[in-house]
């Protein structure tokens, strides 16, 4: 049997340019956005005005489209918007850079009306004005360098119909590109324009950080609204500068205004997490010791190693204690730890930490006590423990189990096949964790033989190939 010829470049022009012509026609007879490619690529030939006309024209039928675009035409018409802006990224952009920079940033401008004509919930509309928008740096980086001064007065023209922060992200792409002048005057032309006072802030401040200039960033910082501000951003850069008494009053402003959440294994016990109450502290910790207020922030690391049972606090606060007092603090955070509320979140330190003998000895003492639901520690503690703990492995290992198949979890019965195969493997090196691996094994049999989407895990496990679903 003849072998598929494969479809290269080489291969193509072997046929010919009438054959490929005449592939090319019927092509474009039925695929839209293949036949403005085609059009861009003969305009091409032409030179750079001639695309540039084409694509003008592509534009303005895009700014004066009013009509909802039926659902059923959505890939056509994003097809349509990506044959237009590859035109303008390809064929347009080799022969002329600063004009296809122009019709990028109208392109770009245009989404606020598009997405208002069409119901984007596969995100490929957005898809295409953002993978535009990021090839900015690239196009800018091909201008000559006098073209390059008229690009803070296209952006700022663009920004006006800015209604997705989409021209505003492009324009922080641009600032790293630019020249200090050209930023300045960029600049400029931003304090007297109308637009997203947020977005507006964010593209200064860019600039701003490219021209080295901390005190207009945190100027500009201070006109957002309170909620908006990020004062951990700010008090890192102040901390950066050296600058560490106007670092501490900025790290501080954000005490006791957190986002907090519960994890699944947090719910039977009341925990709290406040990630970026960590980080605060963290950071704060950091700047008191830079200003050699260095008990100031062994305290703080201590109150919120007690919170939080964070592993990295505890570090940072082991690695500034002096000689010969590791050892009795490290013993005064195993017992906080041990005291936890949260089984789950003292065994995810020791594991994490590591003191493995410690982890092993908090399992044995919860033993039958573990729910298997809290997969995410279990699994990973269970895992840790097989070398040198294996009876606190298997305590585990059952858990887990026992849970799958106590809730008929069927998602999750190729997980537990994976268990089984370790609780096997391991199992002749226990003494302590309970009934043998036979005993074991013939118990879930008979509670949860019918259970036959599990044994068919099983078996393929033991084949050498479990299924395998979500990570757990």
């Amino acid at each position: 049997m003849a072998r598929k010829p494969a479809l290269t470049a080489e291969n193509l022009i072997e046929l010919g340019a009438r054959k490929l012509a005449e592939l090319i026609l019927d092509e474009a007879k039925t695929n839209a956005p293949f036949r403005k490619r085609a059009n861009a690529a003969l305009a091409g030939a032409q030179g750079a005005d001639a695309v540039a006309a084409l694509v003008d024209r592509r534009l303005a039928a895009l700014e004066k489209a009013r009509a909802m675009v039926d659902w059923r035409k959505e890939r056509e018409f994003a097809g349509d918007l990506k044959a237009t802006a590859d035109t303008i990224l390809g064929e347009l952009a080799a022969l002329d850079p600063a004009a296809a920079f122009a019709r990028l940033a109208r392109f770009l401008a245009s989404h606020g009306d598009v997405f208002g004509r069409v119901d984007d919930s596969s995100g490929r509309l957005q898809d295409v004005y953002w993978g535009a928008a990021e090839r900015t740096p690239e196009l800018l980086g091909r201008m000559p360098p006098d073209a390059l001064a008229g690009v803070p007065a296209i952006l700022s023209a663009a920004l006006k119909k800015d209604t997705h922060d989409l021209v505003a992200n492009t324009a922080i792409l641009a600032v790293p590109v630019l020249p200090d002048g050209v930023l300045v005057e960029f600049d400029a032309l931003l304090a007297r324009a109308v637009g997203r006072k947020e977005a507006l802030i964010s593209i200064r401040q860019a600039i701003a950080e490219k021209l080295g200039d901390l005190d207009a960033y945190v100027e500009l910082e201070e006109r957002r609204s309170p909620y908006g501000q990020d004062a951990l951003r700010v008090a890192q850069k102040f901390s950066e500068a050296k600058r560490f008494d106007e670092a501490l009053d900025w790290v501080r402003r954000g005490a006791g205004v957190a986002i907090a959440y519960m994890s699944t294994e947090d719910l039977p016990y009341g925990r709290v997490h406040y990630p970026r109450e960590l980080a605060r502290a963290t950071l704060e910790a950091c700047i008191l010791t830079a200003k050699g207020e260095t008990k100031a922030a062994q305290s703080l690391r201590w109150s919120m190693f007690e919170k939080t049972l964070d592993v990295q606090t505890l570090r940072d606060y082991v690695a500034a204690l002096g000689d010969f007092e590791e050892f009795d603090e490290l013993d005064r955070a195993y017992a906080v730890v041990e005291a936890s509320r949260s089984p789950e979140a003292a065994l995810g330190f020791f594991v994490a930490w590591p003191r493995l003998d410690r982890a092993a000895k908090l399992v044995m003492a919860r033993r039958g006590k573990w729910e298997g639901r809290y997969y995410g520690v279990l699994s990973e503690a269970a895992s840790a423990l097989e070398g040198g703990h294996p009876d606190a492995a298997v305590v585990l290992y059952r858990a887990l189990i026992d849970d799958i198949l106590g809730r008929g979890n069927s998602a999750a019965y190729s997980h537990g096949a994976r268990y089984l195969a370790r609780l096997a493997e391991i199992s002749t090196l226990t003494e302590g964790a309970g009934d043998d691996h036979a005993t074991y094994l013939a118990g879930i049999k008979k509670a949860h033989g019918r259970k036959y989407g599990f044994w068919s895990a099983v078996e393929e496990e033991q084949n050498g190939g479990g299924r395998r679903g979500r990570s757990r």
